[in-house]
């Protein structure tokens, strides 16, 4: 509304033009406004930024990662506002064991009273609420876990994961490294671009959950792992998520893309 009073155009143009600089990726939208683009890359974005943006897909892709989950199991929350709202989705499940980096997911979890938490330690990423270093990959080291859900700053099919500080790329490394089944959680907004630090390739994920606002054209090179999420998906019952995998493989086409999904292994 201040561009738009500054410009003397009206509200609708400025909102068409920063779509189209973001498009460009020359600036990177947020809550109300928009922030420069360092290199073409995305900028890290302070976390009372962040839980603003795009909440419907969020949630939605949160609530099918929830469905993945089955009571008693173990998994590793990377720090994000995809994974706050995975933290959530979970709020009413019993003895689950979570552990996470995310000072503002354990602090979520810790109030709950009904899960086992873990925290890495380390050292705070104040804007992010994100603890980091050598003792938190110490901590993570010791874990043998379930599942790991991560989020990601730039997905590509090329250049893979990437972030935006080379800070987090350890602490995510570890977290796949202590999993047995590894999901990667991240928005439509996410993909076709890249950020600073390599993370991991594609291929390490067993599942990459996004929502259905990704067009087609970028869905194809992603294969099977793909799943796009609608945003009607509420409230779905554990291990449900899971089950529509499976039906994907076995001929439902409801989500347009091909799926597959590995029963749960007994060890590593």
């Amino acid at each position: 509304r201040q561009l738009a009073l500054n410009l003397g155009v009206n509200v609708s143009t400025v909102r068409r033009d920063l779509e189209a600089l973001a498009d460009a990726g020359l600036i990177q939208r947020t809550h109300g406004g928009a922030m420069p683009v360092i290199d073409g890359s995305p900028v890290d974005v302070p976390y009372e930024v962040k839980k603003r943006e795009r909440l419907g897909p969020k949630r939605a892709i949160a609530e099918y990662a929830a469905g993945l989950v089955s009571d008693g199991d173990s998994l590793v929350l990377d720090s994000g506002s995809t994974t706050y709202a995975l933290a959530q989705a979970l709020r009413q499940r019993s003895n689950l064991t979570i552990a996470t980096n995310d000072l503002r997911i354990a602090h979520y979890i810790a109030e709950s009273g009904r899960v086992r938490l873990l925290v890495t330690g380390g050292q705070l990423i104040d804007t992010v609420f994100t603890l980091v270093g050598p003792r938190a990959l110490t901590n993570l080291a010791d874990l043998q876990v379930d599942w790991a859900f991560l989020g990601a700053d730039a997905v590509d099919t090329e250049a893979g994961v990437t972030n935006v500080n080379t800070v987090e790329v350890p602490i995510k490394q570890a977290m796949l490294a202590a999993a047995a089944r590894k999901v990667l959680l991240a928005d439509s907004s996410k993909f076709g671009r890249r950020a600073l630090a390599t993370v991991v390739p594609i291929s390490a994920f067993d599942h990459i959950l996004t929502d259905a606002g990704l067009s087609p054209e970028l869905r194809a090179p992603y294969g099977d792992r793909l799943v796009c999420v609608p945003l009607e998906v509420r409230g779905r019952g554990k291990g449900q998520g899971a089950d529509e995998l499976q039906a994907r493989d076995d001929g439902d086409d409801r989500f347009g893309l091909p799926g597959v999904f590995a029963p749960r292994s007994q060890g590593r």
